[in-house]
């Protein structure tokens, strides 16, 4: 017997699911977008469950559904509100897959992404939080908005390495996210995301499906850290991870080094 696989055996069903995808994206960001805009403009309070949590969720397992990517949560234990997840970051497929999984969830994103019409507007409106990277103090600035999101019960997730990569062996990690979180003495869950690479690959519009692997890692715990203990604090979150992905994927990372 023969199985044909589309998005493998036929790269035009690739483009083509791309393409969905993007489309889907750009409803789905119209349909939940408007209603967090929606609810803003009639005082609705941000809470577990309710449509600022509930609308990015839906957000992100639009794509997903689409492009027939499955997402698969490992040691669900170390989940729950009120915590950083620290991830890797491979591109468009692992802010789906977080966003579609976590309950109550708020991003840090590049401040670009804010200026973006009427995406920008609904992410705001969403509770997610813009950092300007090239600008240290601003940087600073929106991590203690983060706090704010955080001392609420909402959870939030930081991309430390800050920009998408081209292959599974971590980067070094930017220090400042973990100032947030010495800052918000809330635990840090170290979370290793495998298989964006072979749904689709940054700069590229192809998607094919696959399985995404969402690796929850222990929490740490921050509580009797200052300032000065923040490179220790990303070098214990990034060896966790690279830890996961060397168990489990045979992928090797460099040492780690924070900026």
């Amino acid at each position: 017997m023969h199985t044909i696989t589309f998005g493998t055996t036929f790269p035009e069903m690739a483009l083509l699911r791309g393409l969905l995808v993007a489309l889907g994206i750009a409803v789905g960001t119209i349909l939940f977008g408007s209603s967090c805009i929606v609810a803003a403009l009639l005082g609705v309070r941000d809470r577990r469950g309710g449509v600022y949590a509930w609308a990015p969720r839906s957000w992100g397992r639009l794509p997903l559904w689409l492009g027939g990517v499955r997402v698969v949560e490992h040691d669900v234990q170390h989940k729950a509100v009120g915590r950083i997840y620290v991830a890797n970051h491979l591109g468009n497929f692992d802010i789906f897959a977080l966003a579609s999984v976590l309950p109550w969830v708020k991003f840090v994103a590049k401040a670009e992404l804010f200026r973006i019409p009427f995406f920008g507007m609904a992410m705001r409106r969403a509770g997610m939080v813009p950092i300007e990277r090239a600008n240290r103090k601003s940087a600073f600035a929106s991590y203690e908005s983060a706090v704010t999101r955080i001392r609420q019960g909402a959870s939030v997730g930081v991309y430390p390495e800050g920009t998408r990569g081209h292959a599974y062996a971590l980067r070094p990690f930017k220090k400042g996210p973990f100032v947030f979180a010495i800052r918000a003495q809330v635990p840090v869950v170290p979370v290793y995301i495998h298989g964006v690479l072979e749904v689709q690959r940054k700069g590229q519009l192809a998607v094919h499906p696959g399985t995404l692997h969402v690796h929850y890692l222990p929490p740490i715990e921050p509580s009797g850290l200052g300032y000065e203990d923040r490179e220790a604090l990303a070098t214990r979150a990034y060896e966790a991870m690279a830890a996961c992905a060397l168990e489990r994927y045979g992928v090797v990372s460099p040492p780690a080094r924070a900026r």
